[in-house]
């Protein structure tokens, strides 16, 4: 071999050892979008409180009635689905809601009914 070419070989070796790592680099974390967990109100002034999965609509009234109780998922896109049972009613009703902004909720219930909730500061 030529000392040229050994030259060369000991260079790239070198050069390569540099580009070693002590592992996996971590991944920048998942940018998540607004939360739905919080306090909301409706054009009624019923109070509905989100969180954990779980959500309980009271009235406002000074009586704290609830209401109705349910559970919710957060899904990609800033959308929420919800189910809801009326204490009232005594029914089940399920809604999917758009978080068209961070304090604002679109909803439109399972019979086609909308309705909006804003975030309660």
């Amino acid at each position: 071999m030529k000392i040229r070419s050994i030259f060369t070989l000991v260079a790239c070796a070198a050069a390569l050892s540099a580009c070693t790592s002590s592992g996996p680099r971590p991944l920048p974390p998942i940018s998540q979008g607004p939360t739905v967990d919080g306090a909301w109100v409706d054009a009624n002034g019923l109070v509905s409180t989100f969180g954990g999965g779980r959500l309980e609509t009271r009235t406002s009234d000074g009586s704290n009635k609830v209401m109705a109780t349910g559970t919710y998922t957060q899904q990609a896109n800033n959308l929420v689905s919800i189910t809801l049972f009326s204490n009232i009613k005594q029914t089940t009703t399920q809604a999917n809601c758009a978080m068209v902004t961070p304090n604002q909720l679109n909803c439109t219930s399972e019979s086609g009914a909308q309705f909006s909730l804003a975030r309660r500061g």
